[in-house]
């Protein structure tokens, strides 16, 4: 297995870019529902550093998705399927259970928790999509590879 570590970083940062934007525009849809929730529960509204804090996640998240496109290829096959397949276990892993957690603890609520994971659902799909289609593999030249330049 050879991962070009170069293209996973450029790729899902842009991957992370898009799941930022898609975060952001959430915030019309939602409106203060969030702040009113953090403010019922004597807590303040989201501070600019906690946003910076979950910008920097869409990026992580972007990198990862990458990463696992550019691990999963070679079992599941390069293209838009294996980018959804990949998106969808990731979101189930990480949106989903714990969103469902903070309802199940009465901390969030259902209506809010709903548009948030299935918006998170879909920036995940796009940004999936998007870096898939943006890696690349290493390229070799010459008839035999420098196994002291694999990743794995």
């Amino acid at each position: 297995m050879n991962i070009n570590v170069k293209s996973v970083i450029t790729s899902g940062l842009l991957a992370g870019l898009v799941i930022s934007i898609s975060a952001i525009t959430m915030v019309p849809v939602v409106g203060n529902e969030m702040d009113l929730v953090l403010a019922s529960r004597g807590l303040p509204p989201l501070s600019i550093l906690a946003m910076v804090y979950f910008s920097m996640i869409s990026f992580i998240n972007g990198i990862f998705l990458v990463l696992l496109y550019a691990l999963l290829k070679v079992q599941l096959g390069s293209g838009i399927k294996t980018a959804v397949i990949i998106a969808l276990f990731f979101w189930f892993l990480t949106y989903f259970l714990s969103n469902v957690s903070l309802v199940v603890y009465g901390f969030m609520p259902v209506k809010l928790t709903v548009i948030g994971t299935l918006w998170g659902l879909g920036e995940l799909l796009v940004g999936s999509i998007v870096g898939s289609r943006l890696y690349k593999e290493r390229k070799y030249y010459g008839t035999k590879q420098n196994e002291s330049n694999h990743l794995f």
